[in-house]
Formats: structure tokens, C-alpha cells, sequence
């Protein structure tokens, strides 16, 4: 049967459309033929049974420790038992690399349809990881592996593809790579991991352009979703779960990429650059994901415009977010906005995924406008209303409780502020502006 998948949501139709109805992104629905239900002839069936739930055996809640501290807390302890993970990220983003220092203290099966057991051998010297456990294979027919798999005498705990991209069944008549290819082997995979008790570690690339032949298709099959976020050209990566059956989604895990592989950052502070001198435009902000608060560095440009339409250019947050915010800036704070072209950018090619980030972008805006420098050792954390307050965030008391851990003087939020009305005091220690407006 034909049917139409959406590469960036997932959603499935019967018919093509130019939009997805579901999530409103062009030309994302690609066509696939989806294999008949049941793979048997036509009439064979195995008759469903059913047990009372009191007879099931409760699931083991003993977890295996990767020993990556950071990857550890991201999935909730460690790994479960017959749990199927799927990492996605962008190409080169260090998904590889992760995995293998994961894999250092497990006896593990690698199968990767991408590189050769000679350059895993030659990135794991140079990583310097002991991978004496570990042993690879470069098949990629999924029947022929599932077969070796089960027959394995090698004892072994955990299973990577690397990619699922890369994989395929000769029971499916369409190109490599395809969403029908992709869910076929995943959902094989997933019974195996299911009926073995073997952790499965599935590896999943995204383009830039969110044309994603997997990730988004496969969530609902896998337990836990994990990305991992970050410029391949900044050395710092953010490990997010969007998706845990067996632990918590708000934790994140942050790595720096060095010359022996990921290190762990334990401390938050060094996401952003202490030897930086304060500048109108840069502003620090304060996001609190999970039991931990991470500093991010925003950085805004604001200079006249030469064109009709001024421009907006946003990286590292949410651009409906950003326009939301000048709108609100436009409305309260009497901002004639439409004569700048106004650039906002995370620094480091990050990712602030929260509320939180609003006071900072509004006053990182509001400071490049005036060419005023908010004061050194000074950091944000707030949300903004359409009305113009500014609103506390979760995870707020306990951040401004830990100010001077974190190597800052003070914390502006909304005990600071309660509109943005007030936010010019920041700059100018004045309440003239309050006054005025």
C-alpha cells in the first residue's frame, strides 16, 4: 500500500499534500510502500491470548551504568533492560564519538553501515578508549543480523546501528534509506530488544533543513529519543531527551568536544566565555533544566536598516519567540523597532529552548540599541507576558539562591523588575525612562 509520510512530524496520509496538515511545513510528505499486515499468507493468524495483569512479572529496575556521569543523568541511571534508544543529531555533531565512550566498560556488538572496523579501530586509538569488548560488523541487511544476533556465543549487552539510515530489508522494494526501509528495521529491532532483554542503540542523522528520514518517524517505536545539539564548529554539545519511558525528560547532559573524544562539563559556568569583556549586546541568561541551571551568552545587533522590510535574523532561539518579544518591547517600551534590522544569536551555536531566555534577549536588544554595556557579572532569568510583565520561571529561587557559586554578583528577575517598562534602569540606574513612559 501507498502512502505519504511527513519527514519532519511524522504524520501519515494516503494522499500527497504540498503542506502537512499537521505540522504546516512544504513539501515534507514523502511517498514509501508500506508492507501488507502480516507477513504470512493471507488467512494464517496466530490467536491472541491474555493473562491477568497480577500474573505479569514486574520489570527489573536495576539499571546499567555507563559510567558517563552526564549521559547517565540525561536517561535516568542508567540503561534498562530490553530498552531500544534512539540518539538523533546532525551529521558530525559527535553522535559516533559518544557512543563510543558509552561502549568503553560494556561488552558490546557495533554494526555501523558507514565505517569500517578499521576507522572505529583508528577513532577509538585516537579517542585513546579501551574498547577491548567491543566487536563490530559492517552488514546491514536487518534479517541476516537479527539471525546473528540470535545466535551469537559472543556475550554482549548492548547493540548500536549506526545509522538506521544506512540499513535495509530485501523484504522491502524501495531505495535504502527510505521511511519504509527505516521503520521495518526499527521495528524489528525493537522486537528483538524486547524478547532478548538487550539494549538497542539506535543512531539517527538530521539535516539542517529538518529532511529527517528516521528520527521523527521512529519516536513512537522507540523508548527514549535523545539529541544530541551543538555547532560542529563550537566545541560545546547539548545532550537533551525529548522522549523517556524510563526516566526524565528535563535533564540535560553537557560535553565538550576535545582532542581525547566528549568530556563532561560539570560545571555550568563554562558554557560561556569569562574572558570577555561586558559590551552593549551581550547579555547572559540563566535556563534551569532538570537539577541543574546552565548560563547561555546572547548576543544582539541592532543597527539601522537600508531596506523597505527590516531584517530579523535569529540563531539559537525561537524566532516566533524573538518577534513576540520586539513586539512586546514595541508596545510597552515605546520602541520604534521597524527602522533596525535586529540579529539575535546564541553564542557558541547553542540552543536556549526556554522561557527563561526572554528577559536576557529583550535587554540584550534594549542594550545594543542604546550602546550601553549591562554592568560585568551580571546575569538574567525571566519570562515575559504579552503584557508586558516579566514572570517567574521554574527553578528560579533556587538559582538566586546559588549566585555567588556561580561566579556572578547578582541575578536580575522578576523580584528585580516587574515590567519591562523598568528594564532601561538596568542600563542607565536611572527611573527617568519609567517615568517617561
Amino acid at each position: 500500500m501507498t502512502k505519504f509520510v511527513c519527514s519532519s512530524c511524522g504524520y501519515t496520509s494516503v494522499s500527497w499534500y504540498g503542506k502537512c496538515p499537521q505540522c504546516k511545513e512544504w513539501n515534507t510528505l514523502k511517498e514509501f510502500k508500506e508492507l501488507g499486515k502480516g507477513r504470512g499468507r493471507r488467512g494464517e493468524f496466530k490467536e491472541a491470548s491474555f493473562a491477568p495483569l497480577t500474573s505479569v512479572q514486574a520489570a527489573s529496575h536495576e539499571r546499567g551504568e555507563t559510567g558517563l556521569h552526564e549521559f547517565d543523568r540525561v536517561i535516568g541511571g542508567g540503561f534498562v533492560k530490553g530498552e531500544v534508544m534512539l540518539i538523533a543529531g546532525e551529521p558530525g555533531v559527535g553522535k559516533s564519538t559518544l557512543l563510543l565512550k558509552i561502549l568503553e566498560q560494556s561488552p558490546a556488538l557495533y554494526i555501523s553501515g558507514e565505517e569500517s572496523g578499521q576507522q572505529i579501530k583508528q577513532r577509538a586509538d585516537r579517542l585513546a578508549v579501551d574498547l577491548s569488548k567491543l566487536h563490530v560488523s559492517s552488514d546491514i541487511e536487518i534479517a541476516g543480523i537479527i539471525q546473528a544476533l540470535k545466535n551469537s556465543e559472543i556475550p554482549f549487552d548492548i547493540v548500536v546501528i549506526d545509522s538506521i539510515q544506512t540499513m535495509f530489508s530485501a523484504h522491502i522494494d524501495s531505495p535504502m534509506g527510505s521511511v519504509a526501509h527505516i521503520k521495518e528495521v526499527t521495528s524489528r529491532l525493537v522486537e528483538y530488544a524486547k524478547r532478548s532483554g538487550k539494549v538497542v542503540i539506535i543512531v539517527g542523522h538530521v539535516t539542517k533543513e529538518g529532511d529527517i528520514a528516521g528520527p521523527k518517524t521512529l519516536e513512537h517505536l522507540v523508548d527514549c529519543v535523545l539529541y544530541l545539539e551543538g555547532d560542529k564548529l563550537s566545541r560545546f554539545r547539548i545532550l537533551r531527551a525529548h522522549k523517556n519511558r524510563f526516566g526524565p525528560t528535563d535533564e540535560v547532559g553537557v560535553f565538550s568536544m576535545t582532542e581525547k573524544g566528549l568530556a563532561e562539563v560539570e560545571e555550568p559556568s563554562e558554557l560561556i566565555e569569562s574572558t570577555t569583556a561586558q559590551e552593549p549586546g551581550r547579555a547572559l541568561i540563566v535556563s534551569v533544566e532538570g537539577s541543574r541551571a546552565l548560563f547561555y551568552e546572547i548576543q544582539s545587533l541592532v543597527v539601522p536598516t537600508l531596506l523597505t522590510i527590516p531584517r530579523r535574523v535569529v540563531s539559537g532561539v525561537d524566532y516566533n519567540r524573538v518577534q513576540l518579544l520586539l513586539a512586546v518591547m514595541r508596545k510597552y517600551m515605546g520602541l520604534k523597532l521597524d527602522a533596525y534590522d535586529i540579529y539575535v544569536s546564541v553564542v557558541g551555536g547553542l540552543t536556549a529552548k526556554t522561557p527563561a531566555a526572554d528577559l536576557g534577549i529583550v535587554v540584550s536588544i534594549l542594550s545594543s540599541i542604546e550602546g550601553k554595556a549591562l554592568q560585568d557579572k551580571a546575569a538574567c532569568i525571566g519570562e515575559i507576558g504579552l503584557l508586558g510583565e516579566i514572570r517567574s520561571v521554574f527553578g528560579q529561587e533556587k538559582v538566586l539562591k546559588d549566585v555567588k557559586r556561580f561566579g556572578l554578583r547578582t541575578i536580575y528577575s522578576s523580584k528585580d523588575f516587574s515590567s519591562v517598562r523598568q528594564l532601561k534602569m538596568l542600563l542607565f540606574k536611572t527611573s527617568e525612562y519609567v517615568e517617561k513612559a
